[in-house]
């Protein structure tokens, strides 16, 4: 099915779509979202042909425990399509993120940042620290390209290495680097999503989201220096003098970082000025702020180019994220008409005198069920029940702190898991030997977000 010419197409779909939701954010018509609805159940039906099998099963679970609870709330059948969708500012963000992918791609701002992975390093002790900053950086904006962009260039330097070594070195520093990133981005679909289901100010988020890293940043540069001081290397790529142009790579990084600056800036301005929330705000200025940043530059044509054929082939392949928010969808709001909320919330209220330990039984559902193979995105969807029931007796900033460091964390151990496939795939490593690699980091990152949490209770 993935092969028929209508998937060539679906960008086209999709998009009128997402088109339509942003006009209704300003209208608030109840009739344009029950047709956005209904232009939902058949985006439903024409994604879960393309999806992989994992969403499809995720999406009929949640669909029919959805479906259970919608009949046992006893609403009207007719409602079914204003069921479907809440989730669509989520989707719409996803549809826009390849075009920041795409202005930074224009700017070569990848290749110059990479160079620091072959600056001189007399090991691989002092080396990591840098691929992990270099892997943070890109990641930044570049998101899932980062990874496999800072693991080519490893695999490059490193190939005189070991294999054993050089794949535990790659395994920890890009994906460790990859995490830190998306924990603070305004690109993140996991920080939108903790932001959308506690209503936390992502302006007060940040500068803890910002502490986090820096503490979580050092702690594994400690470990990953002492770790890997004991293998030398010699750089065969870096060996020639004037290979790397310092002051290029400093004033490129810090374009890049006071673009992201005044990104955050104009977010939070036009979301206060506006009203607007922070995902639909991210949403409505990725484009505009792309093109302008691409105009500044002059890179402009390549801006196009590169940013029309990326948006397309990845709208084109939506159909994953279209099944699981859709369904989610579906599955969170008809849960939210049941009284299914007040079994899940019993060992909540049973707890809630130590909100520590509920904090940390929220980072082991999280680990636990990404070994499983479920998408973090999926946890919190389930767990949305029980942020509702927190957020009544918690500090709804310590829940977002909680949630967003357990979700990410994820990224590291997911053995089943984009990023963890993706370095399977450019090390030849087992996945599984990835995760537990990584399964001590994972615990450490989300640990320090709860004890963090717990501190401001």
């Amino acid at each position: 099915m993935k092969q028929h010419p209508i998937f060539r197409y679906l960008y086209i779909y999709y998009s009128f779509v997402f088109i339509l939701h942003i006009i209704n954010v300003f209208l608030e018509s109840e009739i344009l979202n029950y047709i956005i609805g209904l232009l939902a159940v058949i985006m439903l039906v024409v994604s879960i042909q393309g999806a992989s099998r994992l969403f499809k099963i995720l999406g009929i679970i949640f669909l029919s425990i959805g479906g259970i609870a919608f009949l046992t709330s006893g609403q009207d059948f007719w409602k079914i399509p204003i069921f479907l969708t809440s989730n669509m500012s989520l989707l719409t963000l996803l549809a826009m993120l390849p075009w920041m992918n795409s202005v930074v791609k224009s700017g070569r701002f990848d290749k110059s940042l990479n160079q620091l992975l072959n600056a001189d390093a007399s090991d691989l002790g002092k080396l990591y620290p840098r691929s992990s900053f270099t892997t943070l950086t890109l990641a930044s904006f570049l998101n899932l390209s980062a990874v496999t962009i800072s693991q080519d260039v490893l695999s490059n330097t490193l190939r005189k290495l070991k294999k054993e070594v050089r794949n535990a070195f790659i395994s920890t520093a890009t994906l460790r680097g990859h995490t830190m990133a998306l924990l603070w981005s305004p690109l993140e679909i996991l920080v939108a999503l903790t932001i959308f289901h506690t209503g936390v100010d992502y302006v007060l988020l940040l500068p803890w989201l910002l502490l986090i890293v820096i503490i979580t940043f050092l702690l594994d540069s400690l470990w990953g220096r002492l770790y890997f001081r004991k293998y030398t290397y010699e750089n065969s790529i870096s060996n020639e003098k004037g290979d790397i142009d310092r002051k290029a790579l400093v004033k490129k990084l810090l374009h890049l970082l006071v673009a992201l600056a005044l990104f955050l800036m104009l977010v939070i301005f036009f979301g206060t000025l506006l009203n607007l929330d922070f995902i639909f705000t991210v949403t409505i200025l990725i484009l505009p702020f792309s093109f302008t940043w691409a105009l500044i530059m002059k890179r402009i044509r390549s801006f196009w180019t590169l940013g029309w054929n990326t948006w397309k082939a990845s709208t084109n392949t939506m159909q994953n994220f279209i099944v699981l928010f859709i369904s989610l969808a579906f599955f969170a709001t008809g849960i939210n008409e049941t009284a299914f909320l007040d079994f899940i919330q019993q060992p909540i209220i049973i707890f809630s005198d130590y909100p520590l330990l509920i904090f940390f039984m929220i980072q082991l559902i999280f680990i636990a069920m990404s070994l499983l193979g479920i998408h973090p995105i999926a946890t919190m969807g389930i767990l949305s029940g029980v942020v509702m029931m927190l957020l009544d007796f918690v500090n709804p900033l310590s829940v977002a702190i909680v949630l967003v460091t357990s979700s990410v964390s994820t990224v590291t151990v997911g053995s089943y898991g984009l990023i963890v496939q993706i370095t399977t795939m450019n090390t030849g490593q087992n996945p599984y030997d990835i995760s537990l690699r990584n399964l001590p980091y994972a615990l450490v990152f989300g640990g320090i977000g709860s004890v963090i949490a717990y501190l401001l209770l």
